[in-house]
């Protein structure tokens, strides 16, 4: 039987899975600053029926960007460089990030995501919109199931995304864009055209009655409503908002997503939320925001990217049965009282972090005695991200400050000032999405 002879039966089948879907148990593993937006790791189907029946969410998003697999037959990672002064000649290592590789082909990966389309249209708001970026892949079958579930008069938009960025062929021309299919949960949608210039012809001025022409340093223009083929750079190795994460998508690619369908408070969400981009976009543009991702890096480098940047702040969750430590990490406290103060001053240096196990770290085996000559001689080298909450009550873990890794490594140490301790907390996250949590009690100490 041909694929689109078992398209009714894929849409049949993804109806009765919706339905049984249960609400997946989540864990506040952080609480960053008072605001409430939303940063989850793990699987987005029970992380959606959670929303809905947890939070009341249901008709409340009022727009849902996904850049789901692209079904491309490939693996994906990023590269994992380390520098240690103990160590020398570490080689460069590559983790892997997400597979993109269907053992049933076709069928399974549309599946997956018409049972998740399902779960996003009872997300979605009356008057919002759902964007699914793809690519040659699969982009034309997933139409058809597209206009199926939101109907083919709320099909709104094929925007074609081109960019410079990739390989070239001898064999066929260049693939050099993606496509982005864009639909209205109904008629009453938001939508606020956006302006572009439009360059006169041979760039001189038309000099028509009634019609504003400006000029700049190539000729003159009018602006136009922005047009369905958008030209926007793939974000650049050396760029300011480069992650590493090996499918990272350009802000200015969801900022025009986000002027287009939303407006300043409104709700966004990205349930295939990799490195964060529309959470960092949605942030600093006013929006409220929920970005979830099934995979540990993902949420780490979404996680690492926000916790400085969020103006609001947010929630982070996990799965609850990943609150448990994976590792073990050894600190120093050092309590002094000040002479010219009644406060006293605690220094917390990070000593050592210890694997629980190497036998799930996504990297290749070839590299484990690297990892494990690491983990001996100078283990703080994984530590990926930590952060420590100096007013811990035992129940919301808040860190006051956080610490990241970057290309000339980690801060292991830091200092707070109060007139009493009582309960540290600090979590520990390392390269490999592994997260241990620790807690310290002064309160005999500074009392």
């Amino acid at each position: 039987m041909s694929l689109i002879a078992k398209l009714p039966s894929i849409i049949e089948e993804s109806r009765e899975a919706c339905r049984a879907v249960t609400a997946g148990s989540f864990s506040v593993a952080e609480k960053i600053g008072l605001g409430e937006n939303i940063l989850a790791n793990g699987d987005n189907l029970p992380f959606m029926k959670y929303l809905i029946e947890q939070k009341e969410m249901a008709g409340k998003i009022n727009l849902i960007y996904i850049d789901p697999p692209f079904f491309s037959k490939a693996n994906y990672g990023s590269e994992l460089k380390l520098h240690s002064d103990k160590i020398s000649k570490i080689p460069v290592m590559k983790q892997n990030a997400y597979h993109d590789i269907w053992e049933e082909g076709m069928e399974e990966y549309l599946h997956m995501l018409t049972v998740r389309f399902l779960m996003m249209k009872e997300l979605l708001a009356e008057d919002g919109c759902l964007w699914v970026h793809l690519d040659w892949h699969s982009v034309h079958y997933v139409k058809v199931l597209l206009d199926e579930i939101f109907g083919e008069k709320n099909f709104i938009n094929e925007v074609i995304w081109n960019y410079k960025s990739g390989g070239v062929s001898k064999n066929y021309f260049a693939r050099k864009h993606d496509t982005l299919l864009f639909y209205a949960k109904s008629s009453k949608y938001y939508f606020k055209a956006q302006q572009e210039k439009s360059y006169n012809r041979d760039f001189k001025p038309y000099r028509f009655k009634g019609v504003s022409e400006y000029k700049d340093e190539l000729g003159w223009y009018t602006m136009v409503n922005m047009k369905d083929v958008w030209q926007i750079n793939m974000v650049g190795r050396t760029s300011a908002e480069r992650t590493g994460y090996a499918t990272q998508k350009p802000e200015l690619l969801m900022e025009r997503i986000l002027e287009s369908c939303t407006r300043e408070g409104d709700i966004c969400a990205d349930f295939f939320g990799g490195s964060g981009t529309l959470s960092a976009a949605a942030d600093r543009m006013g929006r409220r925001w929920i970005s979830c991702d099934i995979g540990e890096l993902a949420a780490i480098n979404a996680h690492k990217r926000m916790v400085s940047s969020s103006k609001d702040g947010y929630i982070f969750y996990t799965k609850s049965d990943q609150m448990e430590n994976r590792g073990k990490l050894t600190v120093k406290t050092d309590l002094q009282p000040l002479s010219v103060s009644d406060k006293m001053k605690l220094t917390v240096t990070l000593q050592e972090y210890e694997l629980n196990s190497l036998h799930n770290i996504p990297v290749e085996a070839k590299y484990l005695p690297v990892i494990k000559k690491i983990v001996k001689e100078d283990s703080l080298q994984l530590v990926d991200y930590w952060s420590i909450d100096f007013d811990y009550d035992l129940i919301t873990f808040q860190p006051k400050l956080s610490f990241c890794k970057e290309s000339d490594g980690i801060q292991i140490s830091c200092e707070w000032l109060a007139k009493k301790f009582a309960n540290i907390g600090i979590r520990c996250i390392d390269l490999f999405g592994n997260s241990t949590f620790h807690v310290i009690n002064l309160r005999g100490k500074s009392e």
